[in-house]
C-alpha cells in the first residue's frame, strides 16, 4: 500500500475514538461538511509501535448519513476488538486515489490521523503514571479559533505523564444549535441544514481534540434547544418551536447529531479493575415532565450506585449540587428521581465523584453523603469557549451555594440529613472582566478544561484535579494551570 500526501483541507475530515475499553475501540470516520465526495474506497489502519495490527476497509455503499433527509455528509463507525489493555494505538484514515493519472497504482491519500489508549486493567500505584480523564463542556465555536483543541493537543502530546489525558468526558453543549436569528426559519429543510452546519463548524474546530484519546459525549440542552425537551420559555430565537413541524424537524436533526455524531448512549458503565467504577448517563435526551431519564436508564443508574464495591464516578450533564432555577429545569426540578438517586448513592458508604458541566463556571465541592461515611465530590468544568455578543450575558462565576446538600429549602429526603457543603475558593476557576458591547459583555469564567487523575494507594484511590486555561500558554506552550496547587483527595 503506497501513500502520498496531496494538498487537502484535512480539517474537513473527522476521526473520533468513541468509548474505548481495555480491548476495543469504536472508530468514527467521515465528514460533516456537505462539499466533500464519498471515497469509493477508504481505509482505517490501526497500528501499535508503528506496526499495523488491524485494518478496516469502507466501500462506497457502506457510508452512512449522519443526518436524515440530507444526502450530503457521510460517516462510518467500526468496532475494533482484540486490542491489548493499557496501550497507545495510532489510527490512520485514508482514501484510495481515483483517476486516470493513478490507474495501475494502488495509492492512498492520508486524510486524518489520531491516537488513543485502551483502558488499563488496574490503576497504577505510581502517581506519575496516573489514569487521567479530561473533563469539559460548553463549546461555542465563534471566537475559539481552534484554541481549545490546540490546548488539549499540547497537554496530550507534551504534558507530564501524570496529567496527560487517557480518555475524555465531554459532558454537554458541544454545539449551540439554538444560537442566532437563523433559528427563526419557517422552513424545515433550513432548520435541518443549520443543525448540520453547526456540527460541521464545531467538529472542525475541535478536530485535534477529537482525534486524541477515547471520548464519551453527553448532550445537554444546547445540543437540542434551551431547556429541551420543553419549549415554554420566552426566548425570542426559539419562537418557531411553537410550530409543530418546525419543532419536529429541529428535534429530529438534533437527535441525529446526538446519536450518530456524538454517539451518546443512554447509560454506559465500565470499570477499571477492582479500583474504580464509572457510570456515564445522558440525563437530557430522555426527559419527560416528571423524569430526567426514563425508567430503564434510571434503573441502571440506581443499580450501579447501590452495588458499588469501590469508589464511583458519575458523569452527568448537569450538576447535582443544584439550587432551584426559576428560568429553566435542572436535576432538582425532578424531585422524585433526584431523591432516589441521592439515596442510592449514599447507600454503600463509598465515595462518589460527580463530573459535570453546563453552568458556565468551574468548581470543586465536597459534602458528606448519608450516614454510611461516603462523600460526594463534585467536579464541574465549564466552559471551553464562552458565548459572544448578546448571548455572552449567559455567563457566570463559581458560587458557594447551595449551603447544604440536599438543600433543605427545596427538598427533604428520608434518612438523608442535610450536610454543610465545603467550598474552597482555591478550586474555583478564575474569571475575566467583560465590557458592554464587546464580544463579552459580562464577567465570565475563563475558558478551560480539567484533568482528573487517579492512582492506587494502599487502601484507597488517590485523585488529583487541575484546571487548564485554554487561552493562556506557559513558556513551554502548554496551557496554564488555573489552580495554584492541584486539588487532591483519597477516595474510599
Amino acid at each position: 500500500m503506497h501513500t502520498i500526501e496531496l494538498p487537502t483541507n484535512t480539517s474537513q475530515w473527522s476521526l473520533v475514538f468513541h468509548k474505548v475499553t481495555a480491548t476495543s475501540v469504536e472508530l468514527w470516520a467521515g465528514t460533516l461538511f456537505g462539499t466533500l465526495r464519498k471515497p469509493k474506497l477508504a481505509r482505517l489502519v490501526v497500528s501499535l509501535n508503528d506496526k499495523e495490527v488491524h485494518r478496516e476497509d469502507i466501500s462506497l455503499k457502506q457510508w452512512q448519513r449522519p443526518f436524515n433527509r440530507m444526502s450530503q455528509r457521510f460517516y462510518d463507525s467500526r468496532l475494533v476488538t482484540g486490542l491489548q489493555a493499557g496501550l497507545g494505538y495510532k489510527v490512520d484514515f485514508y482514501q484510495r486515489l481515483e483517476g486516470e493519472e493513478h490507474q495501475g497504482l494502488d495509492q492512498w491519500q492520508l486524510l486524518r490521523s489520531g491516537t488513543f489508549s485502551t483502558l488499563p486493567i488496574a490503576l497504577s500505584s505510581n502517581k506519575n503514571h496516573a489514569f487521567t480523564v479530561a473533563l469539559s463542556s460548553c463549546f461555542y465555536e465563534h471566537r475559539d479559533s481552534g484554541q481549545a483543541a490546540r490546548a488539549f493537543k499540547a497537554l496530550y502530546e507534551r504534558g507530564a505523564e501524570s496529567v496527560k489525558p487517557d480518555i475524555k468526558f465531554m459532558v454537554g453543549d458541544q454545539v449551540y444549535l439554538d444560537i442566532g436569528l437563523d433559528s427563526l426559519s419557517p422552513l424545515t429543510n433550513e432548520v435541518r441544514q443549520r443543525v448540520a452546519e453547526d456540527y460541521a463548524k464545531h467538529w472542525q474546530a475541535l478536530g485535534s481534540m477529537l482525534a486524541r484519546g477515547g471520548a464519551w459525549m453527553l448532550p445537554d440542552d444546547h445540543e437540542f434547544w434551551n431547556d429541551y425537551p420543553f419549549y415554554d420559555g420566552l426566548l425570542p430565537t426559539l419562537f418557531m418551536l411553537k410550530i409543530r413541524k418546525i419543532r419536529n424537524a429541529w428535534k429530529g436533526a438534533s437527535r441525529d447529531g446526538v446519536l450518530n455524531v456524538q454517539q451518546s448512549s443512554k447509560v454506559d458503565i465500565f470499570e477499571i479493575g477492582s479500583d474504580l467504577s464509572f457510570c456515564v448517563a445522558d440525563l437530557r435526551s430522555y426527559r419527560s415532565k416528571t423524569q430526567f431519564i426514563d425508567n430503564q436508564g434510571f434503573e441502571q443508574m440506581i443499580t450501579w450506585a447501590e452495588e458499588l464495591t469501590k469508589p464511583g464516578v458519575l458523569v452527568i450533564p448537569q450538576v447535582l449540587l443544584a439550587e432551584k432555577n426559576k428560568l429553566e429545569r435542572n436535576l432538582l426540578s425532578f424531585k422524585k428521581q433526584y431523591s432516589q438517586l441521592i439515596t442510592a448513592m449514599a447507600s454503600t458508604g463509598h465515595d462518589i465523584v460527580v463530573m459535570s458541566g453546563d453552568v458556565h463556571f468551574g468548581r470543586i465541592a465536597q459534602v458528606k453523603m448519608g450516614e454510611n461515611g461516603g462523600q460526594l465530590i463534585e467536579v464541574v468544568s465549564s466552559p471551553m469557549s464562552n458565548l459572544t455578543g448578546l448571548n455572552s450575558l449567559a455567563s457566570d462565576k463559581a458560587k458557594k451555594t447551595p449551603k447544604q446538600f440536599p438543600d433543605p429549602n427545596e427538598i427533604k429526603i428520608p434518612n438523608i440529613e442535610p450536610q454543610t457543603v465545603q467550598y474552597d475558593k482555591n478550586f474555583n476557576v478564575l474569571t475575566k472582566k467583560g465590557f458592554p458591547l464587546s464580544a463579552y459583555w459580562r464577567e465570565r469564567t475563563r475558558e478551560h478544561f480539567m484533568t482528573v487523575s487517579f492512582h492506587k494507594n494502599a487502601k484507597s484511590v488517590g485523585m488529583s484535579v487541575q484546571a487548564w486555561r485554554i487561552r493562556q500558554q506557559d513558556k513551554n506552550r502548554l496551557p496554564v494551570e488555573d489552580f495554584k496547587q492541584a486539588f487532591s483527595i483519597k477516595l474510599k
